[in-house]
C-alpha cells in the first residue's frame, strides 16, 4: 500500500493526505462515531438463514455493503446475486475481516465454537448478536446457562473483547420482513450493549435496516427481550415499548 504522502513532501501534496486521514477518521466506525453520521459502513453476517438474510437484505437496500459467510459460501450465490452489487459471499473468516460491524445469527449452540475459532479475529469488533437459546436445539445446559446469567452476558462469555450489542432477536423473521420501512411510526427494535459507542452504531443500523431502535440498557438488561421475556415477540412502536418496559420515554 502507498505511503499517503509522496516523496517530495510539498505544501499541497501534504494538505491533500491530510485532508483524506481526516476524512478516513471521519467513515470509520467506533472512531468517529461513523454510522450516526449517515455514512455506509461494510458489515460481515455469519449466518446466512432467515435472520441473517433478511437484515442483510435489508442493510444492502440502504446501501450498505455486506459479505454474507457460512461454512458453503457457494451455496449462497443466489442470494447475492439477486441482492445485488452490494452484496457478496465469503467464508466466516473472510466476513469477519471485511465488516466493520459484524452480525451474528446462527444457533446459539454454534457461538461457543464461532468465539474459540474466530476470536481473535472478532476482538474489538462491534458485533451485533442476535441468537436465541433454545433447549430442544442448543442444549439443556447451554439454555439454563442462558436462563441464569441472561443472554446478554451468556454470549459475551463466549465472545470476549468483542463490542457485543444485542439486537434483532427479539422476533421472526417474517416480522422483520413484513414491518421494514412501514410508514412511521416504525416498528420497536429493542438493543442493549455495555459500549456506548457500539450502541450508538447498532442503534444506526437499525434505523437502516427500517425500524426505530429502543436502547434498553447493558448487557445484563437484554433479559428483558430474551425469548419468553416481557420485551420478546413486541411488534410495537418505540413508545409502546418502552412503556410496556416501563423505560423513559
Amino acid at each position: 500500500m502507498p505511503h499517503p504522502y509522496s516523496i517530495n513532501y510539498d505544501r499541497r501534496a501534504i494538505l491533500r493526505a491530510s485532508g483524506a486521514l481526516v476524512l478516513g477518521a471521519a467513515l470509520w466506525p467506533g472512531r468517529a462515531g461513523a454510522q450516526t453520521s449517515g455514512a455506509k459502513l461494510p458489515i460481515g453476517v455469519i449466518g446466512a438463514g432467515h435472520i441473517g438474510g433478511t437484515i442483510g437484505g435489508l442493510w444492502v437496500k440502504d446501501g450498505h455493503k455486506v459479505m454474507f459467510s457460512s461454512r458453503h459460501p457457494e451455496e449462497l450465490k443466489d442470494q447475492v446475486t439477486e441482492l445485488g452489487e452490494l452484496a457478496q459471499a465469503g467464508t466466516v473468516e473472510q466476513a469477519i475481516a471485511f465488516g466493520d460491524v459484524v452480525f451474528i445469527a446462527v444457533p446459539y449452540k454454534a457461538l461457543p465454537q464461532i468465539g474459540q475459532d474466530y476470536g481473535a479475529a472478532l476482538k474489538g469488533k462491534i458485533v451485533l448478536d442476535a441468537c436465541n437459546s433454545t433447549a430442544g436445539r442448543d442444549g439443556a445446559d447451554l439454555t439454563e446457562e442462558v436462563q441464569k446469567n441472561g443472554i446478554g452476558v451468556t454470549s459475551l462469555k463466549y465472545l470476549p473483547g468483542t463490542r457485543l450489542v444485542r439486537a434483532f432477536n427479539s422476533m421472526s423473521y417474517t416480522n422483520f420482513a413484513r414491518e421494514a420501512n412501514r410508514p412511521d411510526p416504525k416498528m420497536a427494535i429493542p438493543i442493549a450493549g455495555d459500549d456506548p459507542k457500539a450502541v450508538q452504531v447498532a442503534a444506526g443500523l437499525v434505523r437502516d435496516a427500517g425500524f426505530d431502535p429502543v436502547v434498553v440498557g447493558k448487557l445484563a438488561d437484554a433479559s428483558r427481550f430474551q425469548m419468553g421475556a416481557p420485551g420478546y415477540n413486541q411488534q410495537v412502536t418505540a413508545a409502546e415499548l418502552r412503556q410496556k418496559l416501563s423505560l423513559a420515554q
